[in-house]
């Protein structure tokens, strides 16, 4: 069984080509720490057991082929089954979530879906919020992409939602202000407003939908959204608008803060918020620093703590509870 005293962190990327993410790293403004890259599973379990984290939810990095193809099917489901073993050798370390080939191949995505949750025991699904590139690029709630919704919808699938790395119309501002900084944040909240307002949250609402890094700007444009899209001919009242956007789960990545903390809290109660890091990345010192703003602002509430730490991914993941951890704390 989990220990009452740990953490389990639901946003954590693996990386298995280091050149191809050193490459993307150049073209997006962002450093990987040093020591993160080449990535293997060592890396993620010393810095775990620093972070006081007993198990990490997987998931490939935000990057999508732009183009439908065999390539792509052979690349997602090597990772796939690669994140499957991991989790067969590191039972109570590692679950993870299954990437899709590039959504546009519906028929790939419904296979991929199928081998992930019935062969390789996926604990759910990893999307990034748009697919494709600039004026042909497609977010989630297309209507081309309602099959694997519906399909996810029937598995009552879990959904980690990631914001894409979309390059703005105009360049970064500053080389420490990169897509990752400046653009990913609004790339998830455009995606959840999509889902909401095309009625698709609504529709599929047997998926539980976690949006990273606290939803982005999602909890201060939400209320834009209500009465805006609303006026602009969206059926659905303010209230309903608002409503679907408290029906998602939000996890603290990289944005852990009194003031974003306090933001939340008039959005969701505290057993929607999931404990997030990021890494690799980022760096230990960089998700130590967000860990400590989220046990700080919860202080006072040990129950609310426990419940954002551990207890929302036990409700979300069941199996994760019926995982015996060694007396050690650890199968290292």
């Amino acid at each position: 069984m989990v220990p009452q005293n740990i953490r389990i962190d639901v946003h954590h990327h693996f990386f298995l080509d280091a050149q191809k993410k050193a490459k993307k790293n150049l073209e997006v403004g962002w450093r990987t720490p040093d020591g993160n890259l080449p990535w293997g599973p060592q890396t993620s379990l010393t810095a775990m057991d620093k972070l006081g984290i007993q198990t990490v939810i997987l998931s490939p990095p935000p990057i999508s082929s732009t183009s439908c193809g065999a390539e792509n099917r052979v690349e997602v489901r090597n990772q796939n089954i690669y994140a499957s073993q991991l989790c067969a050798a590191y039972p109570s370390r590692f679950g993870f979530f299954a990437g899709l080939p590039f959504l546009d191949d519906v028929e790939g995505s419904l296979e991929e879906i199928a081998y992930s949750f019935d062969v390789l025991g996926a604990d759910g699904v990893a999307l990034i919020s748009s697919y494709g590139e600039g004026n042909f690029a497609k977010y989630i709630a297309d209507d081309m992409y309602d099959p694997i919704w519906k399909e996810l919808d029937r598995r009552h699938a879990v959904v980690f939602l990631h914001g894409a790395q979309t390059p703005s119309s105009t360049p970064y501002p500053h080389p420490w202000l990169g897509v990752p900084i400046s653009e990913v944040p609004n790339e998830t909240y455009k995606a959840a407003a999509h889902l909401v307002v095309s009625g698709k949250k609504r529709r599929f609402h047997n998926v539980n939908i976690i949006l990273a890094h606290l939803g982005g700007s999602t909890p201060f444009l939400a209320p834009r959204v209500a009465a805006l899209s609303h006026y602009m001919g969206c059926p659905l009242t303010p209230g309903e608008i608002m409503e679907d956007f408290r029906s998602f789960y939000y996890e603290t990545a990289l944005s852990a803060h009194e003031t974003t903390l306090t933001a939340m809290a008039t959005l969701v109660p505290s057993d929607r918020l999931l404990f997030g890091t990021d890494f690799p990345a980022v760096s230990t010192k960089t998700a130590e620093w967000y860990t400590e703003n989220l046990e700080n602002h919860f202080a006072g509430r040990p129950l609310d703590l426990a419940n954002i730490m551990r207890d929302n991914a036990l409700r979300l993941f069941p199996k994760l509870g019926k995982i015996d951890v060694p007396s050690g704390g650890s199968d290292q």
